[in-house]
């Protein structure tokens, strides 16, 4: 398990909350972590929808590694910022997680989305690497 030390800086500033994790909660995290990302590969559906997917269950693995170690957090993004202590992801790996939030957030608030190939692959990798990263750690 990854030192809490900074995420305990980032509870101190409001970015997190400390809140006991529920293991109903970090199986329902995990399920639609791994769902989606298993759906997000089908080269049959929409770009828009993989994307979606893809980001969705990037989203709900990072927040299953904050929430096992004991923290909410107070936005979407802080979970990929904090992934390097949680769950031991290199930089540039959670850098493409949260540029795909910036996206995501485009699509949401402005309607537009990017039709971007090469980051959707990246997506997919970094969501396979941080489940990945999950399961090494005997999290899951």
């Amino acid at each position: 398990m990854m030192s809490s030390i900074e995420l305990d800086n980032l509870v101190g500033i409001g970015q997190l909350k400390t809140e006991p994790p529920r293991a109903d909660e970090l199986d329902g995290l995990m399920r639609s972590g791994e769902s989606r990302l298993e759906d997000a590969e089908r080269e049959d559906l929409s770009f828009e929808s993989r994307f979606d997917l893809a980001y969705n269950a990037a989203h709900a693995l990072a927040l299953y590694a904050l929430r096992r170690m004991g923290y909410r957090p107070a936005n979407r993004y802080i979970v990929f910022q904090t992934l390097q202590h949680t769950a031991g992801v290199e930089v540039g790996e959670w850098r493409v997680l949260a540029k795909a939030h910036e996206r995501r957030n485009m699509a949401e608030y402005e309607g537009y989305l990017e039709h971007d190939d090469q980051l959707l692959i990246d997506v997919i990798a970094a969501t396979r690497g941080l489940r990945d990263a999950l399961r090494a750690s005997g999290s899951i």
